[in-house]
């Protein structure tokens, strides 16, 4: 296991340095001018002289390469520099804000996983039938449905017509304070939503394997020896059909970091959404820069974590395999 993140991480340091100077490189090419962003209303008046200074204080004016490796040496010593369009420290507006997208993006993933295995497991256990039909025409939908129109359609339901919870937002808009019970009430429609776009690739890969499972020789043979259903298919089947879905974890976390993205954004969750899309629309380097760094790093943490359940699950492939 230890070889194996070793030789993860040393892959990951390349990865991740690629990945920022393509971030610099982007944003350098954008029509976009960081200095009239950070300006604002009042660099339509400045002079050329104070647009040039303005210029100089941000380390615009340096060429592309620089300005990457001075980002890159300040942020290996813990400095990730100042947000220009936040006006403040780049650790501050990522600590501020990351804690909300973890809570959302992991109890979504809970209710995928969840979701899609309970769903999986009924389906396969009777394929062709009423659940099955009705569930997998419903998961064949919602691959092709984007998250903020699920969003957009869950806050037109849930809160405008029906009344029954809030549109958006962290809490009530009356409450000065945070508390757990608002945060939770807020919390169930983004979290359902980015749950529920990212069922349908759970549902049918536990379908899949729970299905094939039940057609092996193991299986067969258990349920000759006179074991329940139950133990039959929890024990054995799901456990062999599950194999499949540990590696469908990594792949998924690069489309659940972009769900979350847009349903932070539909339903005002105080999450790096926000920060994320004002970062890029005023070209914030530094912001930007440690944003992608994250999004990669979670990326490489999640196929990494895939690999090793898999391991786990299944010691014929071993860590070194």
């Amino acid at each position: 296991m230890g070889r194996m993140a070793g030789r993860r991480a040393l892959f990951a340091v390349p990865v991740l340095a690629a990945v920022t100077f393509g971030v610099f490189a982007v944003a350098a090419a954008s029509p976009f001018d960081p200095v009239k962003a950070y300006a604002g209303t009042a660099g339509l008046t400045a002079s050329q002289e104070n647009l040039d200074q303005l210029r100089a204080n941000l380390g615009v004016d340096q060429p592309l390469v620089t300005r990457w490796w001075n980002w890159l040496s300040a942020a290996l010593g813990g400095d990730l520099g100042d947000s220009a369009v936040m006006r403040q420290p780049v650790a501050d507006v990522i600590g501020e804000r990351l804690g909300w997208s973890v809570l959302l993006a992991a109890t979504a993933f809970a209710v995928a996983v969840v979701l899609g295995t309970g769903l999986g497991v009924l389906a396969a256990r009777r394929p062709g039938r009423l659940l099955d039909r009705c569930v997998g025409s419903a998961a064949y939908t919602l691959e092709a449905a984007p998250a903020f129109w699920l969003g957009l359609l869950a806050i037109w339901l849930f809160a405008l017509e029906l009344g029954v919870l809030p549109a958006g937002g962290l809490t009530d808009a009356a409450s000065d304070t945070v508390t757990p019970g608002q945060v939770a009430t807020h919390l169930v429609l983004p979290a359902a939503v980015l749950g529920i776009s990212q069922l349908p690739w759970f549902f049918l890969y536990v379908r899949q394997g729970v299905a094939d499972a039940l057609d092996e020789d193991p299986v067969r043979g258990a349920r000759a020896r006179g074991l329940r259903e139950r133990t039959v298919l929890l024990g054995h089947a799901l456990r062999s059909g599950m194999l499949p879905v540990l590696t469908l974890i990594g792949s998924r976390v690069p489309e659940l970091i972009t769900g979350a993205l847009l349903v932070e954004t539909v339903f005002s969750w105080p999450g790096i959404a926000a920060a994320t899309v004002q970062a890029a629309t005023s070209v914030d380097f530094p912001l930007l820069a440690a944003l992608t760094v994250l999004a990669t790093a979670a990326v490489v943490l999640g196929n990494l974590l895939s690999d090793l359940l898999y391991a786990i699950a299944d010691p014929r492939v071993g860590f070194d395999g």
